[in-house]
């Protein structure tokens, strides 16, 4: 345990410190590798790569997904539809609307939002097949009406996407997948190659390859955009003496599992509530699967003893966590204090799991205190947004001269020009 008060500002920042991973500038160098061969290899690198990295020969680049019934028994064709109705339910509120507004006489300015045209989607299909992110991605950007949609994932041995992948696929109508992983998937989407059309920006997660293959691809002239910075995943649980231990212990390990540079961390205003939550965590751990990760990420736990709640908040809002549990007698009221966190989740029944799969809300957010400036995703990043102006002629009249005087000031007299013609234009036909 740790308390806030004892410690100076340098352990404070210590202990609120991100694991980081060894810096490797090997990666990136292989990365840059891999995207100078498939822009001179196109398809064959593909396959070429594909065969060293996951050993299977791919026979198609593209193929459309089908649902397996067999592979999906009826309790879990359920559990995936109802999450597809919350998620959609909860992003359908988000698609934004076109705007007009006529700022003067004659003036008239709009802004619409139009939908892009080409995304790429990456869920992992290693250790924990990532079907749930799927879920968060493709409905959302059916919401804003993309008008393509290219799912990739890395092929298991007979040349297709983990099952469970493809079938959420299907059941979410994507027409195209793409068997192949890592940064050539990233290169693929970013550059195109023969088979493969470049697409307007990508989305998903992934390993230390394809975080570094999305950065890279972002920097390219022309080059797709990306979603947003991704890193380990992390919690911050802000819990009073009345919190239940087993329930906080719980949420801390539901995230350490994810990663070993996974990050959970517990402000509370309880000694007793800290010692027991310690306990809990001896207990659970023990009944989980994922030991060999948990071992690693267990050392990047941190419990926090706070003088008060508004101490926790301040921290948690330095701290700009990923998920924020708030297990409080007062949620609500603290949940007006939250200036930085990607989700929040409220009282002592918000497990941040239900945050996961199946509330609706999106669990693509923003990590490694990349909260403090974006949001987590949703229908809006899958759109743009074009201003239009329309000027009559009457509105040139009383907007050029402002415009010609602002435009001599900054010494660009060709921009006051092609008002100052207008103008003239305007006064030599009412005399």
């Amino acid at each position: 345990m740790l308390n806030w008060t004892d410690m100076d500002d340098a352990a404070r920042g210590a202990t609120l410190a991100r694991p980081i991973a060894p810096a490797d500038g090997g990666v990136a160098r292989q990365v840059a590798d891999i995207f100078t061969a498939v822009e001179r290899g196109g398809d064959a690198t593909l396959r070429e790569l594909t065969s060293k990295f996951d050993g299977c020969t791919l026979k198609d680049l593209l193929y459309a997904p089908s649902l397996d019934t067999a592979q999906l028994d009826n309790n879990a064709r359920k559990a995936i539809e109802t999450a597809m109705r919350n998620i959609r339910a909860f992003h359908q509120r988000q698609k934004p609307q076109d705007y007009e507004v006529e700022v003067q006489s004659g003036v008239i300015c709009q802004r619409r939002y139009v939908p892009m045209q080409r995304v790429g989607l990456y869920i992992p299909g290693g250790t924990a097949p990532l079907f749930s992110t799927l879920l968060m991605l493709v409905i959302p950007a059916q919401i804003a009406g993309v008008g393509e949609i290219l799912l990739a994932s890395p092929p298991r041995e007979n040349g297709r996407v983990d099952p469970v992948i493809e079938d959420v696929a299907a059941m979410l109508g994507v027409k195209t997948i793409m068997p192949v992983g890592g940064a050539q998937a990233i290169a693929a989407m970013a550059m195109g190659t023969e088979t493969i059309r470049p697409v307007d920006k990508i989305f998903g997660p992934g390993n230390i390859w394809v975080t570094e293959a999305k950065k890279y691809a972002s920097a390219l002239t022309g080059g797709p955009a990306i979603d947003m910075p991704a890193g380990p995943s992390e919690v911050l649980v802000i819990a009073d003496g009345d919190a239940n231990a087993e329930f906080v212990a719980s949420d801390l390990l539901s995230q350490a599992e994810h990663d070993p540079l996974a990050q959970s961390i517990l402000l509370s205003t309880s000694i007793d509530l800290i010692k027991a939550v310690t306990a809990a965590l001896d207990r659970q751990v023990r009944a989980l699967s994922r030991s060999d990760i948990l071992a690693r990420s267990r050392g990047n736990i941190r419990m926090i003893l706070c003088a008060n709640l508004d101490e926790a908040m301040a921290i948690s809002n330095a701290y700009a966590p990923e998920h924020l549990i708030i297990n409080t007698a007062n949620c609500r009221d603290l949940l007006l204090g939250v200036c930085n966190a990607g989700s929040v989740f409220l009282g002592p029944w918000s497990t941040e799991s239900a945050g996961d799969y199946a509330s609706g809300t999106n669990h693509v957010l923003p990590t490694a205190g990349a909260a403090r400036a974006y949001s987590g995703l949703g229908v809006d990043a899958f759109m743009k947004s074009i201003t239009v102006q329309e000027l009559s002629a009457d509105g040139l009249k009383t907007l050029g001269p402002v415009v010609s005087e602002l435009a001599r000031m900054e010494g660009l007299d060709g921009h006051a020009a092609s008002v100052d013609l207008r103008l003239s234009k305007l006064k030599g036909a009412a005399s």
